[in-house]
């Protein structure tokens, strides 16, 4: 029986959104869980709290360059499927360390964590280069949908598991990692995607482009601008919401049930936000996505109290969303298939290295200068990136005329 391109790319994107649906639990857990097992661990200077969600995401960057590598090398269903079994290993990894009380240790094991997230956050673009250009924005859409069970299914294992081995705090929620990358191992080995084009033997690679020419694109760049912007903005707030809640009052449980509204709201609008990247057009979407990051500061600058946290933490993920998702498909019309690889990594490699910075700062900056000071940094990114796009539609106009 044969099945239309459509059809076959449709089941990949849902294969993939299986998977990131299991394997997307461990990043909930990993930061909502990080930078207060970081104080759990640390001694008096707590500072250095977030320094463990900063590895975790130094391992995502390091992670998405070396699952771009290897999908070229052995396949990328090979190459998920690897990136299944490292997640598993580093929740092993920050188990063992809180149960041996290291902090460096467990900052360690957060980077594995995030290497084997790298490999996940490639699955959009997996679903995207194997669809007809009608589904690429939907594929996109539908693999990041599957986040929508990782926002249940993390916090919930944190709520269930976190007591599990007292008196070492939080040491069964990272155990359950190992579940979730076993799981999504075995959904992977379902997945069929186009076979990669390689060179007889003797042949020499077409790599396309050089790399420079691809990010020199006017429309490459403000694509990189909005999404490192979108994710870095809201690793930075979401990363310091945890601390702040408790720092107010608030318990474990309420702060991880935030993050879990905060995870909806990223994922949840997956089903209908590549639809409307098709009705209104990619920049569009990302200007949206950018001003809804702006009502969210507006929200959490008016009081600390929890539905002013709740709310916040909600339009950052549905800001997040749309921004994320539209640069994202923004990316994709700026690369050959030859050049995916080297393109898709060197995006990722920038997205969550900054991403990485930010989670770092997001401790220091709530030490010293207090929650109001995250939020207020979301006015002059989400500027700068509001008149990149301005820039880019007004010259596509003065081009077309």
């Amino acid at each position: 029986m044969t099945t239309t391109p459509l059809a076959d790319a449709k089941r990949a994107a849902f294969t993939l959104a299986a998977a990131l649906a299991v394997i997307g639990s461990a990043p909930p857990i990993a930061i909502s869980m990080g930078a207060l097992a970081g104080v759990y661990l640390l001694g008096p200077d707590k500072s250095l709290a977030t320094a463990p969600v900063t590895t975790f995401n130094v391992g995502t960057a390091i992670g998405a360059l070396i699952a771009g590598w290897l999908g070229q090398m052995i396949g990328r269903k090979q190459s998920f499927m690897s990136g299944a079994l490292i997640t598993s290993l580093g929740g092993a990894s920050a188990a063992a360390a809180l149960f041996s009380g290291s902090f460096v240790f467990f900052a360690l094991a957060l980077m594995v964590i995030g290497l084997g997230s790298g490999f996940a956050q490639q699955f959009r673009f997996a679903a995207a280069d194997n669809s007809p250009s009608v589904f690429k924005a939907q594929a996109i859409s539908w693999v990041l949908g599957g986040g929508i069970v990782s926002a249940i299914l993390g916090p919930q294992a944190v709520i269930f598991t976190k007591d599990m081995f007292l008196p070492v705090e939080f040491a069964g929620a990272y155990m359950s990692i190992i579940l979730f990358g076993l799981i999504g191992f075995a959904i992977l080995s379902f997945l069929k995607l186009e076979p990669a084009l390689r060179p007889a033997a003797g042949e020499v690679r077409d790599t396309g482009r050089p790399l420079g020419q691809i990010i020199a694109n006017p429309r490459f760049l403000t694509a990189l601008v909005c999404g490192v912007s979108s994710y870095a903005l809201m690793s930075l707030v979401m990363t310091g919401a945890p601390l702040a809640m408790v720092g107010c009052g608030f318990s474990v449980n309420e702060a991880t049930l935030g993050i879990q509204w905060h995870v909806l709201a990223m994922f949840a609008p997956s089903f209908f936000t590549g639809k409307l990247i098709a009705r209104y057009g990619k920049e569009t979407i990302v200007a949206i996505g950018l001003v809804i990051l702006i009502a969210c500061a507006f929200v959490a600058l008016n009081g600390i109290q929890l539905w002013n946290f709740w709310l916040s933490l909600i339009l950052l993920g549905l800001g997040w969303n749309f921004g994320f998702i539209g640069a994202t498909a923004m990316v994709t019309d700026c690369y050959r298939p030859e050049e995916k690889g080297k393109v898709q990594g060197f995006h990722d490699f920038i997205l969550f290295g900054t991403v990485a910075l930010s989670s770092l700062m997001s401790g220091k900056i709530y030490n010293v200068w207090g929650w109001d000071a995250l939020n207020w940094m979301i006015l002059p990114v989400t500027g700068v990136c509001l008149l990149a796009l301005f820039w880019l539609v007004a010259a596509r106009r003065k081009a077309a005329a």
